[in-house]
């Protein structure tokens, strides 16, 4: 027999099975859950991105006014990443650097620097410069690096012989490829990494500093994702003016946390020509909203202005080359798919659908240079 608290309870779950909810402009049926825990925590984050309102899906827009959208959302999106409160803060600001080394590899030089993306942040980057430039000015690769302890192996450097097996394995030595095509390279170190992790993390050699990162920015208004735009931008300004470089022709590649970088900052900065985001494309629901990531994922309300395809297509019409692999758990390839069809009409609408892709690479959460550098090569101006 049921007491009055237990009889209270099942009244209770059954008025919630039927209570309606606003998603977007539909009321629709929420399911009561079957199970309680995670079961029910799943059903809830499905239903709240449903809600999310997504403002600026490309598929809400006439596609015959792409270029407004773009203005608004970017400006939108500046916001949202933080980029606003850090242009504030280093209002008048130029970046400046300093070179701290340097190694003769034969075929090119590998250099080590330091650049002061802000006035108080000094960030270490490492140049791969081909030998005999002959005074040209060639394309400029920018390849931040993902989630991992070494912030030089994108450049070749590696701490172990295993590590550099693993990392050539993965195809991420993607500044060493750059230089390899004749390209200048900087791979810089990830804000939260490296030597920009906080004292605690370095004294205990955590591989990042990302949520504490999170968590201060956050008091704000940043956010780590806007943090590395702001440095990739700010590297860009520097090799602009000090580096023999092909304005024309800047690219952004990353792996994984890379990818997000590079992502974003294809999306922010319009300097950029090509952005190739590796294993770090996808609907946001499919990926970092049901499947556990590093914090510096997240952004606060960007489902609020769309999806990631919708962002996506503030690349238009620059290039753009998404790197999935089909075995990538956490970025899984149906909701790549799904996503890339947002970009796809985005750049169809601009007049350029040549200027997007999709490589689908046959193995799992890694870099595939094959379809990075068809991709590179052939949109080169």
């Amino acid at each position: 027999m049921m007491n009055g608290f237990m009889k209270r309870i099942l009244i209770a779950a059954a008025l919630l099975a039927v209570v309606p909810t606003v998603a977007g402009n539909r009321v629709t049926e929420i399911p009561a859950p079957q199970t309680a825990g995670q079961d029910q925590y799943r059903e809830h984050l499905k239903n709240m991105y449903a809600g999310a309102g997504m403002k600026y899906a490309f598929d809400r827009q006439k596609p015959a006014r792409w270029q407004k959208w773009q203005k608004q959302l970017r400006a939108e999106l500046a916001r949202t990443l933080g980029l606003d409160v850090i242009e504030k803060a280093c209002a008048g600001f130029k970046p400046t650097a300093r070179q701290t080394g340097s190694e003769d590899l034969g075929w090119c030089t590998r250099e080590r620097w330091e650049i002061r993306t802000e006035p108080d942040i000094l960030l270490p980057i490492v140049i791969m410069r081909p030998k005999d430039l002959e005074g040209k000015k060639v394309p400029l690769m920018i390849t931040p690096h993902g989630h991992g302890k070494n912030t030089e192996s994108y450049a070749g450097v590696y701490l172990s012989e295993q590590e550099r097996i693993s990392g050539e394995e993965g195809e991420r030595n993607v500044a060493v490829q750059a230089a390899r095509h004749g390209f200048i390279a900087i791979a810089p170190t990830a804000r939260g990494f490296g030597k920009t992790r906080n004292q605690k993390d370095l004294e205990a050699d955590k591989t990042s500093s990302c949520q504490d990162l999170m968590l201060r920015d956050a008091l704000v208004g940043r956010t780590p994702v806007g943090d590395r735009v702001w440095d990739i931008m700010k590297i860009i300004d520097w090799a602009m003016e000090n580096l023999p470089v092909d304005g024309k022709n800047i690219i952004v590649s990353g792996n994984s946390g890379g990818g997000t970088a590079t992502f974003y900052a294809g999306a922010m900065d319009t300097r950029i020509s090509q952005s190739l985001p590796a294993s770090a494309f996808c609907g946001y629901e499919e990926s970092i909203g049901l499947i556990v990531h590093c914090a510096c994922n997240y952004v606060p309300g960007v489902m609020r202005l769309g999806d990631m395809g919708d962002l996506a297509g503030l690349t238009a019409p620059r290039a753009f080359c998404a790197i999935n692999g089909v075995k990538d758990n956490i970025f899984p390839i149906e909701g790549a798919r799904r996503t890339f069809e947002t970009v796809r009409k985005v750049y169809e609408a601009a007049g350029v659908p040549e200027n997007c892709a999709l490589y689908e690479g046959p193995e799992g959460h890694r870099y595939y240079k094959d379809g990075a550098w068809d991709f590179i090569l052939s949109h080169l101006k």
